[in-house]
């Protein structure tokens, strides 16, 4: 329809604008570039081989690994590009940094230096690209040294606490951009004939309980006694400690995680574990799990490493991991008590024995 009563993206920033008579603009101006570079990268996703951008990322010397010691799919360099094409020129960021890039990116001396640092993982589950399953970029702001000269890493290393907005982008069967800028959470979709966000998913909620839980079964010979106790009892069933019936979910995405959880409730866990004692969890600190965090915290629910408040974490350095717990509050309290009981894994359901895939 030609007229709707709904707010574009642009509106409601300016509505928000109008609570801080003193702010610049620069922020709002911000966050829409990030909107087209995600409108730019839905584009690309949505045109898949016809677009030629499936695959991974080839270089002369053979395929392209990130700093994440992860090979590099073609259109996860590509969203990269469009990220930094489409944000570093306007004078509103002092710098970026991203899970492609090693380093820290300087804005070009040819452009105004801003005062915010941009944080993105330019296409979380890029491993479900080929095979047409949902995708999506997620992104932090945090306010920078203002200072005009070249950042360093340590000015990323802030807690989430201090993050100033974040969000992410949905690439499915419809494109969706989640925002907060610390007033609640909100969801707007992509109208394709006016190439418009507009606002569909106002004040997000995240349902304090939930029946549903997500996490990687695969890796359940690692987990710590906390975690294994309490998806044992989620298993468990109506004939165990928890009395009712769990789900299990697992999308190897966790934008798409968590944006079913913020629709109906849930719990995603990618603890830390002991597959690899070198790596402390397997998320980002500083461009997934922070960024998450604050969007599942905006919308009443809670994020943890399991042990502690997720947005409380002090980073120590730019591609650091962690584990992370999100979702419906009382769930996630439950595990992080878990954490703090004695240790203890008893198995009451006789259904699930010693021999359960889920048992040592």
């Amino acid at each position: 329809m030609p007229l709707t009563n709904r707010s574009t993206l642009t509106q409601f920033l300016i509505e928000e604008r109008r609570r801080f008579p003193s702010a610049s603009g620069d922020f709002n101006a911000l966050i829409l570039d990030v909107a087209i570079a995600c409108k730019a990268i839905a584009r690309a996703v949505a045109f898949g081989e016809l677009g030629g951008a499936m695959g991974n990322h080839a270089t002369e010397s053979g395929g392209s690994v990130n700093v994440q010691g992860e090979t590099q799919k073609k259109l996860d360099v590509l969203s990269n590009e469009v990220f930094i094409r489409r944000t570093d020129w306007a004078g509103n960021l002092a710098g970026m940094a991203s899970e492609e890039m090693d380093l820290p990116y300087q804005i070009p001396a040819r452009y105004p230096r801003g005062k915010y640092l941009l944080v993105f993982d330019p296409l979380d589950g890029s491993s479900n690209i080929d095979v047409n399953m949902t995708v999506g970029s997620i992104f932090s702001v945090l306010r920078g040294p203002d200072t005009g000269a070249d950042v360093t890493e340590a000015d990323f290393l802030q807690p989430g606490a201090k993050q100033v907005a974040a969000g992410y982008a949905l690439y499915g069967p419809t494109t969706m951009l989640v925002l907060t800028v610390g007033d609640g959470v909100n969801g707007f979709t992509l109208d394709p004939n006016l190439g418009e966000f507009m606002l569909t998913h106002p004040h997000i909620q995240v349902p304090a309980d939930t029946q549903e839980f997500a996490i990687n079964a695969s890796n359940s010979r690692f987990w710590e006694s906390p975690v294994k106790r309490y998806v044992d009892e989620c298993l468990a069933g109506k004939t165990g400690p928890r009395g009712k019936d769990f789900n299990m979910r697992w999308i190897a995405s966790m934008v798409a995680e968590a944006h079913r959880i913020l629709m109906r409730g849930g719990v995603f866990m990618y603890p830390r574990d002991t597959k690899d004692p070198a790596k402390p969890g397997r998320l980002r600190l500083l461009y997934e799990a922070n960024p998450i965090g604050m969007i599942i915290e905006q919308a009443g629910g809670r994020a943890s490493t399991g042990e502690k408040p997720m947005l409380e974490v002090q980073p120590t350095a730019l591609h650091q991991r962690i584990g992370l717990v999100f979702g419906s509050k009382n769930e996630v309290e439950r595990i992080e008590r878990y954490h703090t009981e004695p240790g203890r894994h008893e198995m009451i359901n006789p259904l699930f024995t010693e021999r359960s895939l889920f048992r040592d």
